[in-house]
C-alpha cells in the first residue's frame, strides 16, 4: 500500500464526526416518549394524583374564610333531640333562628325528600319563608338512586350534589352546573346555588367569559371546564361542568358551630349575619364524610372531612376566585407537558454525560429533582397543575440510560485506542489523537520524535504542558474550532520543539466517532519551515514590485492632474475645458437639449493686483473659484482659462431662463465680500452667455460669442450678464 493511500485510509476511518449534544437530545428523546406512552396508558395516574395531594399539603396553610360558617349536628346534637332523622319542627326551629341573624345564603346540606313528624306543616313554611335557603338533592348516577329536594321550594332554591369521586375515592373535581336527560336547561350544584347567592349582594353575577371560550366569569374569575385529559388524568368522565378542587386546607379549616348551641341561643347573630351558612351531619356515626388532597396521612388512615365542610371548601373556592382573585386550578396541554417532561429528561441525560459517573452525578440529579419539587410547588401556589412524577422518572430514565451507554463508551474506548495505535504507527508523518478535554491519548513514534520528547511523557497531556503559552493557545483554538463544528479543518502554524527551534507546520485535524459514540480529534502535522521561507521571499519580491507600481501609477496621475488643471486654484484648465465643452455639445445633440456657456471676467481686478499684490490677488483668485464651485450643480463645470478669466459649462439645460438664473446666482454669490490676507474685498463681475444651438455651432464660435457677451456687458455698466445678440438660422 502506497503513502497517499494509507493516509485515505486513515481520513475514512477517521473522518465521522457527529454532534455531542445529539447524544443527550436523542436520550432524553426517547426516555420522553417511553413515559408519555406510559402515562398515556394511566399507569402513572395513581402516583401522579398522590403527588397533587402531597403538594396539597407542602403548600402554606390558608387563613379560614370567615365568610362560610357550618353548623354542625354532631353525636351529643343527635343524643339532645333523641330522634334521627331530625324532626322537621326542630329543623324548622334552626332554620327560622338562622334566618333571623340576616345570612346571605343558607345552605341544608341534608336530604329532606320525606316529612319527618312532628312539625311537617312549620317546615314547609319555612321553606317558603326563607327565600335565601337552598337545599340539596341527589341525582341518579353510578353511587346511587336520585333523592330529591324537599317540597315547595323554587328551582332556584335547589343544588344538585356536585362531587365527584375519582378511583381512589378522593375528591378532586367538583361539577358547577349538570343538564339532565328530561330537560333542555342546565341545574346548579348545591355549592354553586349559595355561592351566587352570596355574591348577589356584591352585584357579581355568571357571565360567559369574553376570551370566547364559553367558560362561566364570575368577576374576574374565569372557570375553566375540565377536560377528560387535564393534569394527570386519562379518560377521566368529563361530563357536566367540573372543575378541580383547590382545598383551603385539612379538616376544620372553617368556623364550626353546634346546631344545639344554635338553638339554645349561645351563638351571637353576628355570627351568621353577611355569611353563608351551611347545616350538615358532622356525626361520625351518620358517615357522611369525604376524602380529599388533605386526607392522606404517611402513617395510619385517611382523615375523611364531613361532606358539610367539603361543601363548605367548594363554596369557598368560588367566592374567593370571584371576590378575592385566590387562584383556580388549571393544567398545562398535552404538547407542553410533554415539552416539560423532554426537558427534564434533558437536565437528567445532559448532567450524567458531563459529570460521566453516576457515583459523582448523584448530588446534581438529586439537586435537579429538588428543583423539580421547588418549581411545581410554587406553580401549585400560583393556581398550576403540572407534572411531577413523570419529570423525576425521566430525570432517573436518561441518568439511567446515559450510564449504561458511558459505560459502553469506555470499554469502546479502550478498544479505539489500541486500534488509532496500531494504525497510526504505520504512517511516517507525525500523528496525534486528542480527547475532548485536549489531551493527547494516542501519538506515533513521529509525533514524538518531532516534538524531541518520549512518547511516555506526552501522553495524558495538553499542548500548554509541552508548548509556550502562546503557541498552546494556537492549538487549542484550533482543536477546539474542530471539536465545535464537527468540519475537517486544515490549517497552518508554528510551535517551538524541545530544542528551542521554531519551525512551521501544516496540520489537518478531522474527528472520529468508535462505535460508542466516543469522539476523537485527530491531526497530522507536516513540516513546512522550508516552504514557508520560499514564500516569504517570493511575497517581500511581490512587495517590493507592488510599491514600485504603485508608485509609477501616482506619478502618473498625480501628471494627469496637472496637465489638466489649474496649478493656482486647482480648476480645469483651457485644455479640460475644452474636453468637457466638446463632451457636453455631443451629449446635448444626442438628447436634444441645450448647453450654455457662462463667460466671466473680474471687474476691477487689475487695481486689486497691482494695490495690493499678485499674493493677495493669486488668494482672490482662489477664493472666487471656490465660490464658483459651491454655488454649482455637480454636473456643471468651471474652469479657468487664465488671469480673472473663469468659464461655466451648463450641460443640459432645458431654456435660456435657466442660465440666466445660474448667472444671476453667480452674481449674487460674487457680490458678497470677501476676507483675503486681512482684506475686505469687494469685487464683481461680468457675464456673457452663449447657447447652443442657438447662439453658435460650433466650440470656438459658442466660447468667441460667450467672450463678445461678456464685453458687453461690461460696457453696460459691468456686474451684470448679457446675452449672445448672435442667432443662427436652423
Amino acid at each position: 500500500m502506497q503513502l497517499g493511500d494509507r493516509r485515505n485510509l486513515i481520513w475514512k476511518l477517521l473522518n465521522n464526526p457527529m454532534r455531542g449534544e445529539r447524544r443527550t437530545l436523542l436520550t432524553s428523546l426517547g426516555v420522553t416518549a417511553c413515559l408519555i406512552a406510559v402515562r398515556l396508558a394511566g399507569l402513572l395516574q395513581s402516583w401522579e394524583l398522590a403527588a397533587l395531594d402531597q403538594f396539597f399539603r407542602l403548600r402554606p396553610l390558608e387563613p379560614p374564610d370567615h365568610r362560610i360558617v357550618i353548623v354542625g349536628i354532631d353525636e351529643p346534637d343527635l343524643r339532645q333531640v333523641g330522634q334521627f332523622p331530625i324532626p322537621d319542627g326542630q329543623m324548622a326551629q334552626l332554620l327560622s333562628q338562622l334566618a333571623a341573624a340576616r345570612p346571605r345564603a343558607i345552605g341544608l346540606d341534608i336530604y329532606r325528600d320525606l316529612p319527618v313528624e312532628p312539625g311537617h306543616q312549620q317546615l314547609l313554611k319555612v321553606f317558603k319563608t326563607v327565600p335565601n335557603l337552598v337545599a340539596i338533592e341527589h341525582t341518579s348516577d353510578e353511587d346511587g338512586p336520585a333523592v330529591p329536594p324537599p317540597p315547595d321550594l323554587a328551582r332556584r332554591q335547589v343544588g344538585f350534589n356536585n362531587i365527584v369521586h375519582d378511583h381512589d375515592d378522593k375528591v378532586r373535581r367538583v361539577i358547577l352546573y349538570s343538564k339532565q336527560e328530561d330537560s333542555k336547561k342546565a341545574r346548579q350544584s348545591f355549592a354553586l346555588a349559595l355561592a351566587l347567592m352570596y355574591l348577589q349582594a356584591d352585584n357579581i353575577t355568571p357571565q360567559t367569559a369574553t376570551d370566547k371560550t364559553g367558560y362561566l366569569q364570575l368577576g374576574n374569575a374565569v372557570f375553566r371546564r375540565f377536560a377528560a385529559y387535564d393534569g394527570s388524568y386519562v379518560h377521566a368522565d368529563d361530563g357536566g361542568y367540573q372543575i378541580l378542587l383547590n382545598p383551603r386546607g385539612p379538616a376544620n379549616s372553617f368556623h364550626h358551630v353546634s346546631m344545639t348551641d344554635v338553638m339554645q341561643g349561645k351563638v351571637p347573630p353576628e355570627t351568621f349575619r353577611d355569611r353563608v351558612v351551611l347545616i350538615g351531619y358532622t356525626a361520625v356515626s351518620l358517615n357522611d364524610f369525604a376524602l380529599t388532597s388533605y386526607s392522606s396521612r404517611l402513617i395510619g388512615a385517611p382523615l375523611a372531612i364531613p361532606g358539610v365542610e367539603l361543601h363548605a371548601n367548594i363554596v369557598s373556592q368560588i367566592i374567593s376566585a370571584a371576590k378575592d382573585e385566590r387562584p383556580l386550578i388549571a393544567s398545562w396541554a398535552e404538547p407542553l407537558e410533554w415539552l416539560w417532561i423532554l426537558g427534564w429528561a434533558w437536565v437528567g441525560a445532559a448532567i450524567s454525560w458531563r459529570l460521566q459517573s453516576l457515583k459523582t452525578a448523584i448530588p446534581s440529579l438529586v439537586a435537579a429533582n429538588a428543583s423539580l419539587i421547588v418549581v411545581s410547588l410554587s406553580a401549585l401556589i400560583l393556581g398550576w397543575w403540572i407534572p411531577v412524577i413523570p419529570p423525576m422518572l425521566a430525570i432517573a430514565g436518561s441518568a439511567i440510560v446515559t450510564t449504561v451507554h458511558i459505560a459502553r463508551q469506555q470499554e469502546e474506548l479502550r478498544r479505539s485506542k489500541e486500534f488509532l495505535n496500531t494504525i497510526i504507527n504505520t504512517i511516517p508523518d507525525p500523528i496525534y489523537v486528542k480527547d475532548q478535554q485536549h489531551c493527547w491519548i494516542v501519538l506515533n513514534r513521529a509525533f514524538a520524535k518531532f516534538l524531541g520528547q518520549p512518547l511516555e511523557a506526552l501522553l495524558e497531556r495538553s499542548g500548554y504542558d509541552i508548548f509556550p503559552e502562546a503557541e498552546a493557545e494556537v492549538f487549542h483554538y484550533y482543536d477546539e474550532l474542530v471539536f465545535s463544528t464537527r468540519e475537517t479543518h486544515q490549517n497552518e502554524e508554528f510551535f517551538t520543539d524541545s530544542n528551542g527551534t521554531t519551525r512551521y507546520i501544516e496540520i489537518k485535524r478531522s474527528l472520529h466517532q468508535d462505535a460508542a459514540g466516543n469522539l476523537f480529534l485527530v491531526g497530522i502535522l507536516r513540516d513546512i519551515t522550508e516552504r514557508k521561507r520560499m514564500e516569504e521571499d517570493l511575497k517581500r519580491t511581490a512587495t517590493e514590485l507592488i510599491r514600485s507600481n504603485a508608485e509609477l501609477q501616482k506619478s502618473a496621475t498625480q501628471l494627469n492632474h496637472l496637465a489638466n488643471h489649474d496649478s493656482l486654484t486647482g480648476l480645469p484648465n483651457r485644455k479640460l475645458f475644452y474636453e468637457r465643452l466638446e463632451q457636453a455639445i455631443a451629449w446635448a445633440v444626442d438628447q436634444q437639449q441645450l448647453v450654455g456657456l457662462l463667460f466671466l471676467d473680474l471687474d476691477g481686478f487689475k487695481q486689486i493686483n497691482d494695490s495690493m499684490g499678485h499674493d493677495v490677488g493669486d488668494a482672490l483668485l482662489k477664493a472666487v473659484a471656490r465660490r464658483l464651485s459651491g454655488c454649482l450643480r455637480g454636473s456643471d463645470t468651471v474652469s479657468r482659462l487664465g488671469g480673472d478669466e473663469f468659464t461655466v459649462i451648463l450641460p443640459g439645460i432645458p431654456s435660456a431662463q435657466d442660465a440666466a438664473r445660474v448667472a444671476e446666482k453667480v452674481l449674487g454669490t460674487l457680490a458678497q465680500p470677501f476676507k483675503v490676507e486681512g482684506h475686505e474685498i469687494l469685487v464683481t463681475s461680468s457675464i456673457g452667455i452663449s447657447l447652443y444651438p442657438q447662439n453658435a455651432g460650433d466650440v470656438e464660435t459658442l466660447i468667441k460669442e460667450a467672450d463678445n457677451a461678456m464685453y458687453h456687458a461690461k460696457q453696460q455698466g459691468k456686474g451684470r450678464y448679457e446675452f449672445s445678440s448672435l442667432t443662427l438660422v436652423g
